[in-house]
């Protein structure tokens, strides 16, 4: 966003002094952006810095590894689930120190059913809840029943690799100060459009933002999807995280970046383990995403007004002022894309000739996780990040400004819809 308002004003800049029609007003908000933009470029720069100093550590000799309970919640989820256990159960990991535990938050299908079938042919731990209370409900039941020394969150959508699990607890056997590991999300369902930009994207979130972040011990948010947490202080923070308001309300989205916000108020490291990797479903389908990003979006919004509310504290011993200045950013960047979104529109409808600057843009800035993409995964699909990039310009460019307006909103948005199949019968036999 920095790089596409920077490239955007410094563009304005040009156009209005080659054609001799801007007015001092328009200068000083071409200028605004611009500096906004070289900040962003600056940014940039000290995370691309950041990023290689980053090296994830590597998984410790078996016999160090610790005992662990990996906590997997579904609603709705049907045959996948029992495919998660599976993956999990199958891991290059001792199974006298592995432990699953399955929570099924009363879902209207037969997930109830695939999870039971996989507790007699895996040995996994069933919970069933009786009625349907949320995400955050259903991983403080798993954690209720955890064993070992590491707790391992893993989405019902999600299948690990034979490694994954060895890899990410390698950072808390290394160093009691690290409170959380988060693991890198890939994308299952790589078919279709969406799927593939998708991928991009979560390359570039994962493998570049994170990976700077946890160079400071400051991954801001680890995933649902696969994270890992030290379960001495998961006990201590998980009733009030269990318990959290927001505006009055319960909290019943952002469970994975509330649970973040506990580890790093208490001064602990977070970091990311890039040789973890999960793979999860996507939506494949543009509603699907709007849902999705949106969730995101308002999660992001009131996490961020809760990571400021200790950031400028002394949270922690070392580290502050970059951990400070990468939340600024954030926070600026978050504040900018509400106002960029009605201004944009405004400029184009006034003056048409901005929009072919404004694709310009979007492409020169879909650029950096494209090239990242290239060199880490396929070099033959990165393409699919410019398409991202013009998508997230002129199709969901106007979601933060939305989260922006509505944090206080609390629903799931994208709860997984009971699947009217006859796999029922197929989970029972």
């Amino acid at each position: 966003m920095a790089i596409a308002a920077g490239l955007v004003g410094l563009l304005v800049i040009i156009v209005h002094r080659v054609t001799s029609v801007a007015s001092m007003g328009d200068d000083l908000v071409g200028l605004a952006l611009g500096m906004f933009g070289l900040a962003g470029f600056a940014i940039l720069a000290w995370r691309m810095k950041l990023v290689m100093a980053y090296r994830p550590l590597k998984a410790p000799p078996t016999e160090e590894l610790p005992e662990l309970t990996v906590v997997v919640p579904a609603y709705n989820e049907g045959r996948q689930v029992y495919d998660t256990i599976a993956s999990i159960v199958a891991s290059a990991y001792p199974r006298d120190r592995l432990h699953v535990v399955a929570v099924d938050d009363g879902s209207q299908d037969d997930t109830a059913q695939w999870i039971e079938r996989a507790e007699r042919d895996f040995g996994a731990t069933a919970i069933l809840c009786a009625k349907n209370r949320g995400k955050r409900h259903a991983l403080y039941e798993g954690f209720s029943r955890a064993q070992g020394e590491v707790v391992v969150t893993v989405d019902s959508d999600s299948e690990v690799q034979a490694d994954t699990l060895r890899n990410i607890v390698a950072p808390l056997a290394a160093n009691p100060n690290v409170g959380a590991v988060a693991g890198v999300v890939r994308v299952l369902n790589r078919k279709g459009a969406i799927p593939r930009m998708l991928d991009v994207s979560f390359t570039y979130a994962f493998e570049f933002i994170r990976a700077s972040e946890s160079v400071l011990g400051a991954v801001v948010c680890c995933p649902g999807a696969l994270s890992a947490y030290r379960r001495s202080v998961l006990e201590d923070v998980k009733d009030e995280w269990l318990n959290q308001r927001i505006f009055g309300q319960p909290a019943n989205i952002g469970e994975d970046r509330a649970l973040t916000n506990q580890m790093l108020r208490r001064g602990l490291d977070v970091v990311l383990q890039s040789n973890a990797p999960v793979l999860t479903k996507v939506p494949t389908q543009f509603e699907g995403l709007r849902k999705m990003l949106l969730r995101w979006a308002r999660s992001n919004v009131r996490e961020s007004m809760i990571l400021g509310s200790f950031v400028f504290g002394r949270f922690r011993d070392n580290r502050r002022w970059a951990i400070r200045l990468l939340f600024v950013h954030h926070a600026i960047a978050m504040v900018f894309a509400g106002f960029a979104f009605p201004m944009t529109i405004a400029a184009i409808v006034l003056h048409p000739p901005v929009l072919g600057w404004l694709v310009l843009a979007s492409l020169v800035a879909a650029s950096v996780p494209s090239a990242i993409y290239a060199t880490r995964r396929r070099p033959e699909q990165c393409l699919w990040g410019f398409a991202y990039g013009l998508l997230s310009t002129f199709g969901i460019s106007w979601i933060t400004p939305w989260a922006l307006l509505t944090p206080h909103r609390t629903g799931w948005l994208t709860r997984r819809k009971p699947e009217r199949t006859g796999r029922r019968a197929a989970a029972a036999a």
